[in-house]
Formats: C-alpha cells, sequence, structure tokens
C-alpha cells in the first residue's frame, strides 16, 4: 500500500501523537504533558504520513513570533514533533515531509523556520544551521559566592504561587524579547508550559516554586521559577536547586534573584539549564572554575525567503557585499544576492548578476543569522570562502551581534 502525507484531522491527533511517543522511545507522556501539547498543536500545520490506518511519519510547525538583530519579531514556523516509525526507516518518509513542510512555510510568508534537534545531525541537509548554543552552570556554592551590583540589597523578593503570579512574570518576560535575538514572543498557550508540573515527573523534588523581584514601587521586574530537591548524607544535608526561569529587567534584580536561589536553607549546589552563553551570572560568580560550566545547541534556523530575512533584521556596520548562495533543498534561495545595510542597520537583499565576493551555503547564513556565530569560525571550518580580499571581515562584523542570541523556551 502506497504511503499518503495529509494534513492532520483533529479526531486523529491521538493517534498522531501516540506515533510520536514511540517515535521518541515509547514512554507515555503524563496526562498534564499530553494535554498541554493537544492544546498547542495546530491541525492544519501539522503533517501525518499514513499506511493505511497506521501512522508511521509525522511532523508539525507552531507559528512562532521570533526576535532578530534590531529587535523585530518576525514571523517563524517553529518546527516540531517530527519523527518516522522504525518501522518505515530509509523509505524518505522525512524527506517527503521536509518537502512539503517547508513548501507550505514559504506559501504561508514566514521567511525563517527554526527548530530543536533531538539529533543535530539529522538537519543540515535540509538547510537548517546551528544558530543559538545554551549553557547549563553547576555551582557548588559552599565554595562560590557572587558578587551583586549596587541596588541589590533594595530589592524585595516575595515567595509567590506560580500560577498567581504568571501574569507578572509574562510582562517580564514581554520586556526583554526584543533585548536579545532567538527569544520566542509568547504567543497565547504558551505561558503554560512553564507551570507544566506533573507529580510524576518530579523525581523526588518539590512542586514548582516562583519567586517575584519587586522595585520600590511593588512593580514586579524580574522572577525565578526553581524546584528543590532534598538529599541527605551522613555529614548532612546536600540538597540541590533546580532553576528553571530566571529574568529579570535589570541587574540588581537579576543578582538578587540568583543570590536568593544560591542561599536557599540544606542545599549545597545550584544547576540550571538553557541558559544564555554569555549570562551575566558568569560574572557575578566568585570562582568560575566551580561554576561548572557545559554548552549545546539550542535551536537551528533555516532561511525559507532569504531575501526576506535577510531584510527583517539590522546589520552592526555599513555593509555592501555580493553572495553566491547554494541551497539544493529550496532552490528559489540559490544563486548571487547583493546584500547592503546602511549605517543605521537596515538593509536590502536583492537579487544580482553581479561577481560574487563570498560563498557559502544556506545552511551558514542560518548559523549567522542571528549574530551568534560569525561568518570568519565558518570561513575558518571552511564553510565560507572569500572572494574579494576584505569582504569576509566586512560580513562578519556586519552580522555580528551585542548579546549572544537565546532560546528563552524549549518547544
Amino acid at each position: 500500500m502506497a504511503l499518503v502525507t495529509r494534513v492532520l484531522q483533529s479526531d486523529e491527533w491521538d493517534v498522531w501523537y501516540d506515533h510520536l511517543e514511540l517515535a521518541f522511545g515509547g514512554v507515555p507522556e503524563t496526562p498534564e504533558e499530553r494535554d498541554l501539547y493537544r492544546s498547542l498543536t495546530e491541525p492544519r500545520r501539522s503533517l501525518g504520513v499514513w499506511d493505511g490506518a497506521t501512522c508511521v511519519g509525522s511532523a508539525g510547525a507552531f507559528s512562532f513570533r521570533l526576535s532578530v538583530p534590531g529587535g523585530a519579531v518576525v514571523p517563524a514556523a517553529g518546527v516540531t514533533m517530527v519523527g518516522v516509525a522504525p518501522t518505515h526507516r530509509r523509505r524518505g518518509v522525512l524527506t517527503s515531509l521536509m518537502r512539503r513542510q517547508l513548501d507550505d512555510v514559504r506559501a504561508g510568508g514566514e521567511p525563517i523556520a527554526v527548530l530543536t534537534a533531538s539529533e543535530p545531525e539529522i538537519y543540515g541537509r535540509f538547510g537548517y544551521g546551528t544558530a543559538v548554543y545554551s549553557l547549563a552552570v553547576d555551582v557548588d556554592t559552599t565554595r562560590v559566592r557572587l558578587s551583586v551590583p549596587p541596588g541589590t540589597d533594595g530589592v524585595r523578593l516575595r515567595l509567590v504561587d506560580p500560577e498567581k503570579a504568571l501574569a507578572d512574570c509574562e510582562r517580564v518576560y514581554a520586556a526583554l524579547v526584543a533585548a536579545r535575538p532567538g527569544m520566542p514572543a509568547r504567543q497565547p498557550g504558551w505561558e503554560r508550559q512553564a507551570l507544566l508540573d506533573p507529580p510524576g515527573r518530579r523525581d523526588g523534588a518539590s512542586p514548582l516554586k516562583c519567586v517575584v523581584a519587586e522595585a520600590a514601587d511593588g512593580e514586579v521586574v524580574g522572577y525565578a521559577r526553581y524546584r528543590v530537591r532534598p538529599d541527605w548524607e551522613l555529614t548532612g544535608s546536600d540538597g540541590k536547586v533546580e532553576v528553571y526561569d530566571v529574568d529579570a529587567t535589570d541587574p540588581a534584580a537579576y543578582a538578587a534573584l540568583w543570590r536568593y536561589l544560591f542561599e536557599i536553607d540544606l542545599t549545597w549546589h545550584v544547576r540550571a539549564y538553557g541558559r544564555p552563553v554569555d549570562d551575566p551570572l558568569l560574572h557575578l560568580v566568585s570562582d568560575i572554575r566551580r561554576t561548572r560550566t557545559r554548552t549545546r545547541d539550542a535551536l537551528h534556523l533555516r532561511l525559507v525567503d532569504l531575501g526576506a530575512a535577510l531584510e527583517a533584521r539590522t546589520y552592526g556596520a555599513p555593509l555592501d557585499v555580493v553572495v553566491e548562495v547554494e541551497d539544493a533543498f529550496c532552490p528559489w534561495n540559490a544563486g548571487r544576492w547583493r546584500l547592503t545595510a546602511d549605517a543605521r542597520g537596515a538593509a536590502r537583499c536583492v537579487r544580482t548578476g553581479d561577481a560574487a565576493e563570498l560563498e557559502l551555503s544556506v545552511r551558514e547564513l542560518g548559523s549567522a543569522y542571528l549574530g551568534g556565530v560569525t561568518l570568519t569560525s565558518l570561513a575558518a571550518a571552511g564553510r565560507v570562502r572569500e572572494l574579494r580580499p576584505g569582504a569576509l571581515r566586512e560580513a562578519s562584523r556586519a552580522f555580528a551581534g551585542d548579546v549572544a542570541p537565546w532560546l528563552s523556551h524549549r518547544f
């Protein structure tokens, strides 16, 4: 029987999601998790590959808006729920899903697509480049102290119910989006993801807790969400603080929140995942060696409409360069483009017949797009080729950002 690829019908969601759980190891999600992702799924953007009545492949997309250098928030397809049944490997199922999905994204007018990869090596062949990295930290708080900025002692901290504090926390989050590329502007329903707290997933840790930071007038200017994992040894307590979110609109509130997390009674470690690689915490700690860090890929990005995507962001220096772009999977992007940016960073990107000055693939442009990966580093790996002396340095400076891009919540 021939395989059929089609848009998901609402009454097929359970079968479709059962397939996805199987593709990711077969461990059922909790009812709370399943209900949340059912509510977030956009059926018209969800694809299934069917072998008769059996779903053997899936791919979906969320309608996101992603911050880019310069502060604009750009429509982006948040690619998700990609899986192929183990019985149907090596039959072109994933390629057909990626082909259909990128065609649909282009038709819908979204200039970029983004995803988080369970296996990063999969998506390069479809034109995705690693654009954002994240930082994990594990701090021994018996050996590390914080040096906080002036004003920290004046910040009021208040322990609150995460649900009741949600609106205040979302206001803080929204205020930060334009300042750091890679952050998704929170779409309706996604605020619930941060509060997902099924007891079956706590593994001995406490329920989710929330502390807010308030300015002198009582306005909430920061928050942290965390769990405490109690533990005991013969020598006494050895508890750990597991940090999920720390956001604040000023340095004093940010430092006050971290100091609070470092000083929770009966705990000796603070662990946080998914932080920006230039997290200010790294400059607050007294001993960076006792602040163990690890980086990993976080967000992979693809330019779907190359011209529109490159014009949507701003640039850190004036630029006039002709790039030859290779894009076998989305050939409408392939060829020569002249990218110009004025002194204010505003850009124009148009087709040209002029001689190329840089050569690269759409994958490298995706990596450099948010300003966190330099074109010079990609050139050092042989991924970008300079055809006019000086063109690489000029383009790399213009693409680079002032802050590292950050994926502030997973999807």
